[in-house]
């Protein structure tokens, strides 16, 4: 539900949510692709520190699975401010679902933004997080990171090329997405009794709801570890920033 006016006129905060209960079969690796090790350390653990480099973003929560058994690091390298939850659902959405429901009862409100941004994004930078509020934080309705479509696009049929796909108004969707929390969970809420279908990312539950998320563009680097080879690619960037 969208909040009235004098709710939005209170100051808003930024927090985060960062659902970590997937298995990522795609990946081919032995465990939940997020747990992987890159650059030394679980890639999940990248994604973590680079959302608490974000001064603005005031706490994080990341959700794992109830039966999770990954060995998480403590501080240092435990980012202060985020906190683990054990509400995973059987779909990405059912998790985000489950963790806005836990970030409302621990006290975030309503009015306030929230920052959900996949695990296996580990090379998102502050500056592209920034960048994001920026541009989100007076909107209405709120946005994501996107970039627009670079190549040319085919549709297909049975492995064959059906069709040329115009491409000028196509963008790939990236997180974070920075949505208020109200609206969001309101969003999803529709959707939870059919086990979220249609629900690839929180930008289309929201568009499904009647809202226009804003596209911020975001950055190549900023891509979601999915396939095998991905995994030596984000490690070689990895590597890069340090040097």
């Amino acid at each position: 539900m969208t909040q009235p006016e004098s709710d939005r006129a209170s100051p808003s905060f930024c927090y985060a949510l960062v659902p970590c209960a997937g298995v990522g079969r795609r990946a081919g690796t032995p465990q939940a692709k997020q747990f992987q090790v890159i650059g030394g350390q679980a890639m999940v653990m990248h994604t973590l520190q680079s959302l608490a480099g974000v001064a603005r973003i005031r706490r994080g929560w990341v959700v794992q699975s109830p039966g999770n058994d990954f060995e998480w690091p403590e501080a240092p390298m435990w980012p202060a401010r985020f906190e683990r939850i054990a509400c995973g659902g059987a779909s990405r959405a059912h998790s985000v679902f489950n963790g806005l429901q836990s970030m409302r009862a621990q006290g975030v409100q309503d009015h306030d933004w929230v920052l959900v941004h996949d695990a296996a994004r580990c090379l998102v930078t502050p500056d592209m997080v920034n960048d994001l509020i920026d541009r989100c934080m007076a909107d209405i309705v709120g946005g994501l990171l996107a970039l627009p479509v670079p190549d040319t696009l085919k549709a297909a049929a049975h492995g064959r090329v059906v069709a040329t796909v115009d491409r000028s108004d196509k963008w790939l969707a990236q997180t974070p997405q920075m949505f208020r929390l109200g609206d969001l969970l309101a969003a999803m809420a529709s959707f939870e009794a059919s086990g979220f279908v249609g629900i690839t990312d929180e930008a289309s539950a929201m568009e499904m709801a009647g809202h226009s998320p804003l596209l911020v563009p975001g950055s190549a680097h900023n891509f979601k570890v999915t396939y095998p080879p991905d995994f030596a690619l984000a490690a070689a960037l990895l590597q890069s920033r340090k040097n």
